[in-house]
């Protein structure tokens, strides 16, 4: 029974993970959401300094990464990919706008922490456990799941 309720806790993770991480790829690849574009995003990503191809390996990690592990499909890779992204956005953008977010967008001030750092900590998870009895591949291909 616990091992049931472990594999639905994944599960939940992934689609809960996987949509988050598709939608916010769907703004930046196809402007979807009220995104801009993957012309704004690369014209971001530059004002950090950071190449156009890492921009669009970001973008390919939200929008395919999502997909991917909300069907189980190699959920590992994603979620590396997810955790590291998370974590490269919390040191250039995040950081020094404190932990929490800012709902109000009071004083011009951008977002905190802590919702990167969510994200991080259930790719993380994801990426340590796996993707549980039901994912796509479930356990019988470890390599692809």
């Amino acid at each position: 029974m616990k091992s049931s309720l472990n594999d639905l806790a994944l599960l939940l993770l992934r689609l809960g993970l996987g949509a988050v991480m598709c939608a916010h790829g769907a703004q930046k690849l196809l402007g979807l959401f009220g995104g801009h574009g993957p012309q704004e995003f690369v014209r971001l990503v530059g004002t950090l300094g950071m190449p156009a191809s890492l921009a669009w390996l970001v973008i390919a990690v939200e929008f395919f990464g999502g997909i991917a592990i909300a069907f189980g499909v190699l959920s590992r890779l994603a979620a590396l990919g997810f955790a590291v992204e998370m974590v490269v956005a919390i040191v250039k953008l995040h950081w020094a706008n404190g932990f929490f977010m800012n709902g109000a967008a009071a004083g011009g001030r951008g977002q905190g922490y802590e919702y990167p750092l969510l994200l991080a900590v259930v790719a993380f998870v994801l990426l340590l456990t796996g993707p549980g009895r039901f994912a796509l591949f479930g356990r019988t291909q470890k390599l692809l799941a």
